[in-house]
């Protein structure tokens, strides 16, 4: 690997772009100071901007000479990233650039997100901003807040600020394809005060960590099957603790709602002689996970190490078994494949935060499905699930889905490119992932929206990359359809 050199990437117009984004934090719910530097860079270049109520950033360029009355194009992307890190990596996603390398064709970050979900399609868009070889109709720019952390921006777009009548989302992750129709989500945020008592004398202490997954994104991978750190730890501990009469410290683990967690950390209290017996339940336990994610998720590891540190109080037993049972049993993964579409999960969800601490007590659950009222109905019986086990949760509003439109005159123009630039016919495909295109359509149900976007791998986690060739064959691609617009 090289530490990458963004002047000698083709096209130079798009990755100058994504280079400042590697260098300004932005953080979902943290996408000011990313905001400000492109709304005073297109004011310097006269481009008209504006920001909306909620921090959505809107930069307006005119056409060109004689593109005037052809169809608006709104170019659409976020401006937060999922910020995820390697245990042991010194890495502040407030303060610190990223560092991305460059290996086999790939531009990568080796132990962060990297941010090109959605940090390309942002690039490409500025790119469109900064050129002046574009034959083009009015473009408008629309660059979100917090799409990976709720979709408020999305969700809380004024109407009627645009005026563009197509809509090309840039953040979907497999060259080829074009996309018309992605799930729709809602969360469930489960919590409640924990009581703890105090540790009998007699006890010592175990830190329990499953640790080595892949991770992911939870819609673009749940159906890959890799594990997760929050229901492997969760499962031993409701089956060791109950057996062995063990006391639960705390448990943490996942540090996003939609990404697959990779690690999770459990402080338990046993009887001294039993630590031989624990540590012969781990070993028994990462067998069994590693037999059942081989080839899938080859890297996972559980160990045990005593924790010497001062402890004096463990949770409430009552509450450490509603809690440990609650999330054992969750259901988890893939709920129902797709009847109408091939090879699509249709409703699954992800267990990708648990904090069981003294500060607090809490489980982020993000439920998708291509179908509104699944997404609700599956929610609500998770809920219920709690509920059975006297524990508190809350859901979200409903991420509306985007329904699929084949007939669109966008989605023929970008065909159309397609073929013209590269002799290809691509594939049309919907995706299990949430995009903002459906909740786009509540404020703006005329729009004629399409997706797509380079090769993509590992968003939401460590080792994040982007297929370097693919970035300039989706400028490529963007400036043939801007072009032909009609």
């Amino acid at each position: 690997m090289i530490q990458v050199d963004f002047s000698k990437l083709s096209p130079q117009v798009v990755w100058q772009h994504f280079e400042t984004l590697c260098t300004i934090p932005r953080p979902s719910k943290h996408e000011q100071q990313l905001r400000q530097h492109l709304k005073d860079w297109a004011e310097q270049r006269k481009l008209q901007t504006y920001v909306d109520d909620i921090g959505n950033l809107i930069i307006r360029k005119a056409a060109t000479a004689g593109k005037e009355q052809v169809a608006g194009v709104i170019l659409q992307g976020h401006l937060d990233m999922v910020t995820q890190a390697n245990r042991g990596t010194q890495h502040d996603f407030f303060k610190d650039s990223i560092r991305p390398v460059l290996k086999d064709g790939w531009l990568i970050a080796e132990n962060t997100t990297l941010g090109a979900d959605n940090g390309i399609g942002v690039a490409l868009a500025l790119a469109v901003l900064e050129s002046n070889d574009i034959a083009h109709g009015p473009i408008e720019v629309l660059l979100t807040i917090d799409e990976e952390a709720g979709m408020s921006g999305a969700r809380l777009l004024e109407s009627g600020v645009l005026t563009g009548q197509w809509l090309f989302n840039i953040d979907t992750e497999e060259w080829g394809e074009l996309y018309l129709g992605c799930a729709g989500s809602i969360d469930l945020e489960v919590g409640q005060p924990l009581e703890y008592e105090t540790a009998p004398n007699d006890l010592i202490f175990v830190d329990l960590l499953v640790s080595g997954l892949k991770g992911g994104h939870s819609g673009v991978d749940i159906h890959l099957g890799r594990g997760n750190a929050n229901v492997i730890l969760a499962n031993f501990l409701n089956d060791y603790l109950t057996q062995s009469n063990g006391r639960l410290v705390e448990f943490v683990g996942g540090t996003a709602r939609n990404a697959i967690p990779r690690e999770a950390v459990a402080t338990i209290a046993i009887q001294a002689e039993q630590l031989t017996d624990l540590k012969n339940a781990v070993a028994a336990t990462q067998a069994e996970w590693q037999q059942k994610l081989q080839g899938i998720d080859d890297q996972l590891q559980i160990t045990a190490q005593q924790n010497t540190t001062q402890i004096n109080e463990v949770i409430a037993l009552h509450q450490q078994q509603a809690w440990l049972q609650a999330l054992a049993t969750c259901p988890y993964g893939i709920a129902q494949w797709s009847s109408a579409l091939p090879d699509v999960v249709e409703t699954s969800n992800n267990i990708g935060v648990v904090k069981l601490t003294k500060d607090e007590a809490k489980t982020l659950i993000m439920v998708r499905s291509m179908v509104n009222q699944q997404a609700l109905a599956f929610a609500q019986n998770i809920q219920q699930h709690f509920a059975n086990f006297q524990i508190q949760s809350e859901l979200t509003p409903l991420v509306s889905g985007w329904t699929p439109n084949p007939e669109s005159a966008a989605l023929k123009c970008l065909q159309q490119a397609y073929q013209s630039a590269f002799k290809i016919e691509p594939n049309l495909k919907v995706i299990h992932a949430g995009l903002e295109c459906g909740i786009i359509a509540e404020h703006y149900p005329d729009l004629q929206m399409v997706s797509f976007g380079p090769d993509i791998q590992g968003a939401h986690a460590p080792g994040e990359r982007v297929k370097v060739d693919t970035v300039e064959k989706c400028w490529k691609l963007l400036v043939t359809a801007l072009e032909s617009v009609r």
